[in-house]
């Protein structure tokens, strides 16, 4: 979102509609009178409250990471490298947040778990459309997964947007591009971003050449963002082999391999193998 946008007014928090309920101006606000009626577990088994205020508060700081990669992105796109880095820091912070929010859930024994997982059905996080969409925008792309979303027609096409965008990374590589480090843009794709050697030896240009200061932190803000998206997945998966071990997911998914498989995998896998050379 460019910084020159002008926000028009939600017609639906309007002061005549403020005024319905919430006792205080704060209350309002914040929408609190909305915000705790929608904690209603369907068990009587007590760890259940904690297991949806944390997957709640995780799906809000879904949307915060997003807002911040998306500033980001526009950022880069303008050449405005101080601002984008100043957004990804800020997601940086929003990525501790939820990094640490796996406390929670790992206070979850497994007999806890197990007394009320069977009224989540197929209830799955690996459903998360906020989730998917901070995937696609990493290059971690699969059009097989929009399928889950063919009841949600809107999500969908929101999601497919994303997934033939480009990515953050791709914005990254486009600067580099048109700082004449890359021959020719790299084209977003719809599968899983594939290193190539060009970008890689781009990187190594930015980090050994003269005067490439301000893209080598653009660098290192890249690298910060992927490392707490590989802390995600670490923690994410030690959570659930703790609690569940290696049962199957209840969204059908494998489990503990898929989280396995997914936590081995590195995003701008080029940031990573440069360090290498250097």
């Amino acid at each position: 979102m460019a910084a020159s946008t002008v926000h028009k007014p939600n017609l639906a928090f309007a002061p005549e509609a403020e005024q319905a309920s919430g006792a205080t101006p704060y209350e309002r606000y914040a929408r609190l009178d909305v915000l705790h009626t929608l904690q209603q577990p369907r068990s009587k088994v007590d760890a259940e409250l904690s297991f949806i205020i944390t997957t709640q508060v995780m799906e809000l700081l879904f949307d915060l990471l997003r807002h911040e990669w998306q500033l980001a992105q526009q950022a880069l796109r303008e050449d405005r490298v101080t601002e984008a880095l100043a957004a990804l820091r800020r997601g940086c912070h929003v990525q501790d947040v939820l990094n640490s929010s796996w406390d929670l859930l790992a206070t979850l024994t497994p007999v806890e778990f197990s007394a009320f997982r069977p009224v989540l059905g197929e209830a799955s996080g690996f459903q998360s459309s906020a989730y998917l969409r901070l995937e696609f925008m990493l290059g971690n792309k699969s059009e097989r997964l929009l399928e889950m979303y063919q009841g949600a027609p809107d999500v969908q096409q929101e999601l497919a947007a994303v997934l033939r965008g480009p990515g953050l990374y791709d914005d990254a590589l486009a600067l580099l591009a048109r700082r004449g480090l890359l021959a020719e843009p790299v084209e977003p794709g719809t599968g899983r971003y594939r290193p190539s050697e060009a970008v890689a030896a781009a990187w190594l240009q930015v980090y050994t050449g003269p005067a490439q200061a301000e893209l080598a932190g653009l660098a290192e803000a890249l690298l910060d963002t992927a490392e707490r998206v590989s802390r995600w997945r670490q923690r994410h998966y030690a959570s659930v082999k703790r609690t569940m071990g290696a049962k199957p997911g209840s969204g059908g998914s494998s489990g503990l391999s898929w989280l396995k498989a997914a936590a081995d995998q590195d995003v701008f896998p080029e940031l990573w193998t440069v360090r290498g050379a250097l």
